[in-house]
């Protein structure tokens, strides 16, 4: 019985469904964490009439023909780049993006990652680097003597020296940002990494060229809206459930036809 096969992949399908919510309940404070959508298909059809075939030498057409659906299969987990909110945190070093854009970290292999999360730190030489320690592209240096530390919205790095009465330009934070973000492939810690399917990443300072701006004292927030991903669950967890009474179904129909005598 088809009906077997066509529910097992629904219950397939409907597990990864709820892998997908799990993830974005347990990423809920992560910060600029993007939540993600589990996306699918119907599988191949099996023809048994074909719909547009000749049904009579008179050339009548068959308007409507028999297609026996296969199933479902996961087309993709789509990534949905939505803003989140942003939070107050009064730490000079914290920077959150209003609007497009990522920051770039430089990995230890030398590859580029991009990542919304802008909770910043000071290397032991005083580099801004990640969480991880991972330098922050372009590499700027904050002085030993910096007694006060601002970063603008269009990404100046200024610093207050002490005994100085001017502030001095540190460097300038760039943006990249993507025609296609989410074709960006997750790495973990935040960060992504570019793709065939992302496109090449342009940079730029931060508010020009559609790219967002920065606030300093503020770190996005995760774009998860836990109400929605609840409602998600239970009718993920609904539809398992009657996949598997088509299972139990089908069952109790292939008992009943071994019963006959």
């Amino acid at each position: 019985m088809r009906s077997l096969s066509i529910a097992a992949t629904g219950m397939l399908a409907q597990q990864l469904n709820v892998e997908v919510i799990s993830n974005n309940i347990a990423n809920m404070n992560t910060t600029g964490f993007k939540r993600q959508r589990a996306e699918f298909q119907d599988l191949l059809y099996q023809s048994q009439r074909r719909v547009g075939s000749t049904s009579s030498d008179s050339g009548t057409i068959v308007p409507a023909g028999v297609q026996i659906g296969l199933g479902v299969k996961t087309a993709s987990v789509y990534t949905i780049n939505e803003q989140g909110n942003l939070q107050s945190t009064e730490n000079p070093l914290d920077l959150a993006i209003s609007g497009s854009g990522y920051f770039q970290i430089t990995l230890p292999t030398g590859e580029t990652a991009y990542t919304r999360a802008g909770s910043f730190q000071l290397s032991p030489t005083g580099q801004l680097v990640s969480v991880d320690g991972y330098t922050v592209e372009p590499a700027i240096t904050i002085p030993t003597n910096a007694v006060q530390i601002t970063v603008n919205s269009s990404g100046q790095v200024l610093a207050q020296i002490a005994g100085q009465v001017a502030e001095q330009n540190l460097g300038q934070l760039t943006l990249a940002n993507f025609a296609n973000p989410a074709g960006l492939s997750p790495v973990g810690d935040n960060l992504f990494l570019e793709t065939p399917a992302s496109g090449t990443a342009t940079s730029g300072n931060p508010g020009v060229t559609g790219l967002g701006t920065l606030l300093q004292g503020f770190l996005e927030t995760s774009n998860v809206n836990t109400v929605s991903e609840i409602t998600n669950l239970i009718t993920a967890q609904r539809a398992y459930e009657m996949n598997s009474k088509v299972i139990q179904t089908s069952d109790e129909m292939l008992s009943t036809i071994n019963r006959l005598r």
